[in-house]
């Protein structure tokens, strides 16, 4: 299939056998299962993934593409030429199987879109660019511990598996990628009482990385807070795992409900 990379799409694609291979021995996909590949492209993981399982889910927004892929693979290829970000996965199933070398223009917010759904989600192997992995599995007091980090950390397992040099694809990019497992935590280890509230709570703390959480967090919550909940108060958002997140969104929550049930 002959196509012309186009940039609104943020189209790059992976070209190498070495990679192509490398990836689908991490999936090991099987027949019966509910795979679902992204940004199918020219059809590079699609081929392999469809000679393992026989049958697949793709997800192409480039309806040039989209019909390509529908040519070559017919019944074989469950064709849904629709923005990935717009998609219901959940209208799919269960044990669902994620695949994709996801475009760098919208990583961040798909992978948000796709722990929404975990539930429904089996596992989840993905290509994006190198450092944007290395924030997703980064520990808390590494330097790439983010927002990113404790908000996919508190919905997944996160296994960073292969690197893949920019020369792996076509057009090459001015980045180097990697690939990584997301496995959903069942059960998860904490649940914030008030997902929302977590959510908000953690923008707040990385939202300026170098102020205390005394003073990002001012408005949520006063130093006493911190001291009940064993948190110094000078801290800073990258040093708080998980855990601790949820709890201080717990004990803000906890705190707005005695106030609204004084009022």
């Amino acid at each position: 299939m002959k196509h012309q990379a186009r940039k609104r799409f943020g189209q790059n694609f992976l070209v190498d056998a070495g990679a192509i291979a490398a990836i689908v021995a991490a999936i090991r996909p099987a027949p019966g299962e509910c795979l679902v590949e992204i940004g199918p492209g020219l059809g590079a993981l699609t081929r392999p993934l469809l000679a393992a399982a026989g049958k697949l889910h793709a997800i192409e927004i480039d309806r040039d593409l989209a019909q390509g892929l529908q040519q070559e693979f017919g019944a074989r290829l469950d064709l849904h030429a629709v923005d990935v970000l717009q998609f219901d996965f959940t209208a799919l199933g269960s044990g669902l199987r994620i695949i994709g070398n996801l475009p760098y223009n919208i990583s961040t917010p798909l992978l948000f879109h796709l722990a929404g759904c975990s539930d429904r989600i089996r596992d989840i192997h993905v290509m994006l660019q190198k450092e944007v992995v290395e924030r997703m599995v980064a520990a808390p007091g590494d330097s790439d511990y983010s927002r990113l980090s404790v908000m996919l950390q508190y919905r997944f397992e996160m296994e960073k598996l292969l690197d893949v040099p920019a020369s792996a694809f076509d057009p090459v990019p001015k980045v180097d990628s990697a690939v990584v497992r997301l496995m959903p935590l069942r059960p998860r280890p904490c649940v914030a009482r008030d997902e929302a509230l977590f959510a908000n709570l953690v923008v707040a703390a990385f939202s300026q990385r170098r102020k205390t959480l005394r003073n990002s967090l001012r408005k949520y919550m006063p130093d006493a807070a911190f001291d009940a909940l064993g948190i110094a108060p000078t801290a800073r958002a990258q040093e708080l795992s998980v855990a601790q997140f949820v709890a201080l969104a717990d004990y803000v929550g906890a705190q707005t409900g005695k106030e609204n049930e004084i009022a």
